[in-house]
């Protein structure tokens, strides 16, 4: 991961995975996941980004990360990835939500959060 999280809590920033086993890592690691899979050179996914950061802001308990499933291709089966930007929210290691209608505002990726969620 490049982007290094805090100490204590989440990361206020997405992090930038590059590895399927990075990938496992995080999600074993952080209660409430939300990984953005995205593709360089794709403008919705630029545009997304910095939605992202907010949302992670926005959530202290939640872990935001960026993966480009090219630099990984077993990603791309694995989570069925036709289009970017998808993003996949995972809970206490499990696949609980996946959003792939392209880009989303903050507004929408809260809600997607919140239907998405267990314990709501």
């Amino acid at each position: 991961m490049t982007a290094e999280a805090p100490t204590t809590g989440t990361p206020s920033r997405p992090l930038s995975i590059e590895s399927e086993a990075e990938l496992d890592e995080l999600i074993a690691e952080n209660d409430l996941v939300l990984i953005d899979f995205y593709t360089k050179g794709c403008t919705l996914c630029q545009s997304i980004e910095p939605v992202l950061g907010n949302v992670a802001r926005a959530h202290d308990n939640l872990t935001v990360a960026l993966c480009n499933p090219r630099e990984d291709p077993p990603l791309i089966e694995r989570f069925n990835i036709q289009s970017v930007p998808t993003l996949v929210l995972f809970e206490d290691g499990e696949r609980a939500g996946r959003l792939a209608d392209g880009f989303q505002g903050g507004a929408a990726i809260d809600d997607f959060l919140a239907e998405s969620r267990s314990d709501t």
